[in-house]
């Protein structure tokens, strides 16, 4: 594995293409984001996101939430957002918010586990917007753990537990950690709250 220290106020654009380039050619890469550490691979490539659940030795029932650049980018990779899934985005992200929103078939099936769903965010760091924007599409983000494992805040839990197993370790120093983000579901007129998690219910309630 290669660890790789990027200055997260000043991302340097070799390090950022290095990761956009291992993550197009269908590797796995560690990334930071706001709240912890994820593994991206690209989510529109079925080899890559098999490479990812195997990494994780993750359950192949269970979906793979995404992380974009900006909305532009969710809605030229997914499709439109409802005028409701807009809203949230223009409110929340970049954010710790994430969005289930309807799937393009050309998505990788497992991303989905099956849903024809998929969840997706912004993340507020800039290193993971840029990699993000440099692969032209939005890239997975499922914690750098093994399954059933703690996500990490820490890039040296991440060497540590998946060195042997990634590409690319883009290393920031510790991340904000604290709660995951907020998962809802907007395929529907009505939200429903999937996880609970860094922006509150009771607000988004409110907000709505």
């Amino acid at each position: 594995m290669r660890r790789v220290w990027v200055d997260p106020a000043a991302p340097q654009r070799d390090a950022i293409e290095e990761a956009a380039k291992w993550i197009v050619h269908g590797r796995v890469v560690a990334l930071p984001t706001d709240t912890f550490y994820g593994l991206s691979v690209d989510p529109f490539r079925q080899d890559a996101v098999e490479r990812l659940f195997a990494v994780k030795e993750r359950d192949v029932n269970r979906a793979i939430p995404l992380i974009a650049a900006d909305v532009d980018q969710v809605v030229t990779s997914l499709g439109a957002l409802s005028a409701t899934a807009t809203r949230l985005a223009l409110r929340y992200w970049p954010g710790p918010l994430t969005l289930i929103v309807p799937a393009p078939r050309t998505i990788a099936a497992a991303v989905t586990a099956g849903t024809h769903s998929v969840g997706v965010r912004v993340p507020n760091h800039d290193v993971a917007r840029a990699v993000a924007r440099a692969c032209g599409r939005p890239v997975t983000s499922t914690s750098a753990n093994i399954s059933g494992a703690p996500p990490t805040d820490d890039p040296d839990v991440v060497e540590d537990t998946l060195g042997d197993r990634i590409e690319m370790l883009v290393d920031c120093g510790k991340t904000a950690g604290g709660a995951p983000s907020t998962i809802l579901d907007v395929t529907s007129a009505t939200p429903r709250l999937v996880r609970t998690g860094a922006v509150d219910w009771d607000e988004l309630q409110q907000w709505l």
